[in-house]
């Protein structure tokens, strides 16, 4: 069921509609976007914001709206979101998908190909033309590793980069201490966590956020480290003579333990802090 847009009002500049990709004309794609009004004699800046893996392109709509009203009369950029095949009000699947085994069809090379193709499509129809854009990324979660990996397939397209609580590509969600390793030191546990509490939460962590996990939109993972081995690296081409601009955003741990209790993989808080 496709995942309704929330209950506020958004300024008619943002639009909304259906995209067939070229490459993929079976399936449409849904998208939010914004043209931007800042003054022809500026390059055409382009923000795309990123979904992660459990979200959808309405958690942006309140960012862009607040972009547009809040720079208004200074000029703001063209906007772009959208719900990958398979999430939110994309109901249509990956037709690359059609065939594989369930949850292991496109990767995240599939998907940064789509992303491009996307958005020269939308820039075209919008424009009639492309040469001149300015593309600042803003993504959150596994949205930062097809950021990353969009800015090296694609050198000198980047602007900018706003990565807000990437996930760890080049590693296997192997983030808490194992406690039947020869080399764990149970003192260094928090006062209320034991042995077994530490045993159940890599258990449900592993369950939720490993890559041979399928998820909702057939997006496979396990891939994730071969694509992006490490953090620091490639280095990011410039664009138009500058260097592009990263931006990296830490979650707040106290609110992420409470919504990893309420939500997503039912958390021992005091390891979710810790961590």
């Amino acid at each position: 069921m496709a995942a309704p847009q929330p209950a506020m009002m958004l300024p008619r500049e943002l639009t909304h509609d259906n995209i067939a990709l070229e490459t993929k004309p079976t399936a449409k794609i849904h998208y939010t976007f914004a043209a931007g009004n800042k003054s022809k004699e500026e390059p055409h800046r382009l923000v795309v914001f990123l979904n992660g893996l459990t979200t959808d392109k309405s958690t942006w709509l309140p960012v862009m709206a607040g972009i547009i009203r809040s720079h208004r009369d200074k000029g703001f950029p063209c906007l772009l979101a959208y719900d990958r095949y398979g999430q939110g009000l994309t109901e249509d699947r990956d037709p690359q998908d059609k065939g594989r085994d369930s949850g292991r069809g496109h990767d995240i090379a599939d998907t940064v190909r789509d992303l491009h193709q996307l958005m020269t499509q939308i820039l075209l129809q919008k424009f009639g033309e492309t040469a001149e854009l300015r593309l600042i990324l803003v993504a959150n979660s596994i949205g930062c590793a097809i950021a990353r990996l969009y800015a090296e397939y694609y050198p000198g397209r980047v602007e900018a980069l706003l990565l807000l609580d990437p996930m760890i590509a080049n590693s296997k969600f192997d983030w808490f201490p194992d406690p039947d390793s020869r080399d764990f030191d149970s003192s260094e546990l928090p006062p209320d966590v034991t042995a077994d509490v530490l045993r159940e939460q890599r258990a449900k962590f592993a369950n939720f956020f490993a890559p041979a996990v399928i998820n909702k939109e057939g997006l496979d993972r396990r891939n994730l480290a071969e694509l992006l081995p490490y953090s620091d690296k490639p280095r990011l081409a410039p664009t138009h003579g500058y260097d592009p601009v990263v931006t990296v955003v830490e979650h707040d741990p106290e609110r992420f333990a409470l919504e990893s209790l309420q939500v997503r993989a039912n958390v021992h808080r005091p390891l979710e802090l810790k961590s």
